[in-house]
């Protein structure tokens, strides 16, 4: 541990160099609040007097924790892109980028501010010289539409590469399964419907579009909200040569799974790619270090940081899923 902090305090303060690979990652972070209340939302188990006493010192533990994962996950060369789930506010990212061990990778962010009743939003981590930001926008599900409860909003990020070519970067976390499988895909069925609504309107606008979408989105690849409402197909099931008009969904591929339940592994998590940057392939993040045994059904299972109110003092119950894309 100390030897992979010493690395971090040695990554250099400068611009990124030119490089062939361009490495983008998606985290589900297990619920990174602060220590303060937010008097506008429901974050009351996340306070020091709260049910989980959530304080100081597991705050910056935790998020020492993140920067070890993303570090790990660029190996030599840390994640161009970083998509973040379950981030409570602004101060969570400011206290990750510029306070953390990460401080000196030099990355910046964008977030949502979306009316979820928790406060968890996404964020999207880049590195500024290798994409560059030209238009933030929230997309509102309107979940009063379907008699739905307020969730994330779905981030948007239009930015510019270092070829100069543009680069659209939608971060999702999509409505949970808290109520059961079938009485909540209804929501995000709807959810991956708007999502695909916007993804329409930069497929039509842009002569050579380039579309990365990643987030948890509670659902596997086969289901309907994947594969018929966002329309993402895999990969080897394109006739010819991948359209750069077709989404491909490379969690596909992914055998062993980003979360853990009862006892079987499944893919929630998902890195979604227009054909024009294939091929590419997503791949797990899973170190022993981000594991702990399953003493219930065997096996292992993600290291996370509270098991229901119990702490536990791990990283998160997903792993982190990444891919190199050829860009």
């Amino acid at each position: 541990m100390k030897a992979f902090f010493l690395f971090l305090f040695l990554i250099p303060a400068v611009s990124v160099p030119a490089q062939s690979r361009f490495r983008v990652m998606t985290y589900n972070v297990e619920n990174l609040f602060d220590t303060r209340h937010d008097t506008l939302k429901n974050d009351d188990e996340f306070l020091p007097e709260g049910e989980r006493k959530w304080d100081s010192r597991k705050y910056w533990d935790k998020l020492q924790k993140i920067a070890k994962v993303i570090a790990a996950v660029g190996e030599e060369q840390l994640p161009d892109l970083v998509a973040l789930c379950e981030v409570e506010n602004d101060s969570c990212l400011t206290d990750l980028t510029r306070r953390s061990v990460l401080r000196r990778a030099g990355y910046r962010y964008v977030m949502t501010q979306s009316r979820d009743a928790r406060g968890v939003d996404v964020a999207l981590l880049y590195q500024p010289a290798r994409f560059r930001p030209l238009l933030v926008e929230n997309i509102d599900v309107h979940p009063e539409e379907i008699g739905q409860k307020p969730t994330r909003d779905i981030l948007h990020v239009t930015g510019l590469l270092q070829s100069s070519d543009t680069l659209d970067v939608y971060v999702c976390h999509m409505p949970s399964r808290g109520g059961g499988k079938e009485e909540t895909e209804p929501f995000r069925i709807h959810t991956a419907s708007l999502l695909r609504t916007s993804v329409d309107v930069i497929l039509k606008e842009r002569k050579l579009p380039r579309l990365l979408i990643m987030g948890d989105f509670n659902d596997y690849p086969h289901d309907r909200s994947l594969s018929q409402a966002l329309k993402a197909q895999r990969p080897a099931e394109g006739k010819g040569n991948p359209s750069p008009k077709n989404l491909y969904n490379l969690s596909y591929e992914i055998k062993s799974g980003t979360y853990r339940y009862q006892g079987e592994w499944n893919t929630l998590d998902h890195l979604i790619v227009t054909g024009n940057m294939l091929p590419a392939r997503g791949r797990v993040f899973m170190p022993e270090w981000l594991l702990e045994k399953d003493n219930t059904y065997g096996g292992y299972k993600p290291f996370r940081t509270y098991q229901g109110p119990r702490y536990l003092g791990g990283y998160s119950d997903h792993l982190p899923v990444f891919a190199d894309l050829d860009l």
